[in-house]
């Protein structure tokens, strides 16, 4: 068996919601199926062999290639399988996903893993704004599971993330980590303003000193055996992340203005 590959024919005039197209709900159909899957677009709906060229028959472990970054909602509640997507991605990127994994070589739009509850998603590249972050009118964001950024995310990245790991190896924009629920945020770059405005609890790994609001306590050095365990469980992760080894940090305190139960984490 051959991964089921849909390669986009041409760039899309308008957006399409791809979350019919999940290892999951492709399970068991056959070629013609698939082909007829109807996809929205707009107030159309387009049929998958209008928009793709279809090879392969492993429903269960999906590829896309030449996408485009009008493909929302790839791997919506995803629940088993494999999704690799060659090129960008748009918004709702892992959008609710249960398991799986998704493997973006490309760069993503806004809402990547928002309300996601489990599996892995890697991003080789970038993502947009309130990555893992919840969607209007939802008080919760990522709920689960594992994400990698290997480049940079914009602004709100775990914006009421409720539980789960989000490891960004590149730079974060502003108020990361806001109104955060739970959760464990790493990044290895530079973060902007307003970093975990509103946080509650949860925990931000940081390599670099960000600037610091007035509700966020300074706690002083610390030596903490338990950033040993954690780094220890991120090795067999495809990420920078699993070759780290230091528990040395200055900890912060906060937001106070909100319980101050969270903590940022400063490597020193």
């Amino acid at each position: 068996m051959s991964a089921l590959t849909l390669t986009l024919k041409n760039a899309p005039e308008q957006r399409i919601d791809m979350a019919p197209l999940t290892p999951d709900n492709l399970a068991g159909k056959s070629m013609a199926d698939i082909a007829a899957i109807e996809l929205l677009s707009g107030n159309r709906r387009l049929r998958v062999d209008s928009l793709f060229d279809i090879a392969g028959d492993d429903a269960g472990n999906l590829v896309i290639n030449n996408a485009n970054g009008k493909l929302d909602f790839i791997g919506r509640g995803m629940k088993q399988g494999s999704i690799t997507v060659n090129g960008n991605a748009g918004s709702y990127l892992a959008f609710q996903m249960r398991k799986g994994e998704i493997t973006l070589n490309g760069n993503a739009d806004a809402f990547a893993a928002s309300g996601m509850a489990g599996g892995l998603l890697k991003v080789n590249g970038n993502v947009g704004d309130f990555l893992a972050a919840a969607i209007p009118g939802d008080r919760k964001g990522m709920k689960g599971g594992t994400v990698i950024i290997t480049g940079n995310a914009g602004d709100r990245a775990g914006d009421q993330m409720r539980r789960g790991i989000i490891l960004i190896e590149g730079n974060v924009g502003a108020y990361c980590a806001s109104r955060m629920l739970a959760g464990t945020i790493g990044v290895m770059g530079s973060v902007g303003d307003h970093i975990g405005y509103g946080m509650r609890r949860g925990t931000l790994l940081l390599f670099s000193t960000p600037k610091m609001h007035a509700t966020l306590q300074d706690c002083g050095s610390h030596t903490l055996p338990f950033l040993s365990l954690m780094f220890k469980s991120f090795k067999g992760l495809p990420s920078k992340f699993g070759a780290i080894n230091r528990n040395r940090v200055q900890r912060y305190a906060g937001d106070l203005a909100n319980d101050g139960k969270g903590e940022i984490l400063v490597f020193i």
